[in-house]
């Protein structure tokens, strides 16, 4: 294999040494918790020999090494070996996450300052990433819809009778209680909390109605 100028690397976003950075620069590489490893994550969860990445057909894949916890990318765990693309996360054991740059992209500051990523949506699959990880499993239709309208108008007031048009707009005639809109912005609230629990995404506005904030 040629190797470009510029060529991809990992960056550990969380883990013993959480902000290092390795260049892909060879067709194998291993991940694991022994020194002879590529990658190395001093972690007991770890296996020795984890997981490797390897160049094939023109592209890297990713493959576990029949480690004992396990290796996922994005969140679904890899069984077989799997295409990398630019801006994929790759998890070791739950216990420490990776995130692979490709050779054509610039590492954003966004990748080595994980904590102000803040959240984004893709409409199109109508996922939710937050710093950098999918929301899985993914929002209820109802959630979703109220996270896009609030998302949509970001530091804007959205009124419950706006909301009740956004996510219930078969219902609007017959009414939606208070009850069950403050029932469905909390699930929101704790579905959001479990990828950053320290940032109030949702915000209440006494009389008013909800607002969406972001980081960054």
């Amino acid at each position: 294999m040629v190797m470009n100028k510029d060529m991809p690397m990992l960056i550990l976003r969380e883990g013993p040494g959480a902000g290092a950075k390795w260049l892909i620069d060879k067709e194998v590489i291993v991940i694991g918790r022994e020194d002879d490893c590529d990658v190395v994550i001093p972690e007991r969860r770890v296996s020795r020999h984890h997981a490797e990445i390897r160049w094939r057909d023109g592209q890297y894949y990713l493959r576990d090494l029949r480690s004992k916890n396990g290796t996922y990318l994005n969140g679904r765990e890899v069984i077989e070996p799997v295409p990398l693309q630019d801006g994929d996360e790759i998890q070791i054991a739950l216990c420490a996450r990776l995130a692979f740059v490709g050779a054509e992209a610039t590492v954003p500051l966004s990748l080595e300052e994980p904590a102000i990523l803040g959240l984004r949506l893709d409409k199109a699959g109508r996922r939710v990433w937050i710093g950098g990880r999918e929301l899985l499993p993914p929002l209820s239709p109802a959630q979703y819809r109220l996270l896009e309208l609030l998302y949509d108008r970001e530091g804007q007031v959205c009124s419950r009778d706006e909301i009740v048009d956004a996510v219930w707009p078969e219902a609007a005639e017959d009414g939606v209680t208070e009850q069950a809109i403050d029932a469905l912005v909390r699930r929101l609230r704790d579905r959001l909390a479990e990828l950053d629990p320290h940032h109030q995404y949702v915000v209440t506005v006494r009389g008013h109605g909800f607002r969406f904030e972001n980081r960054g």
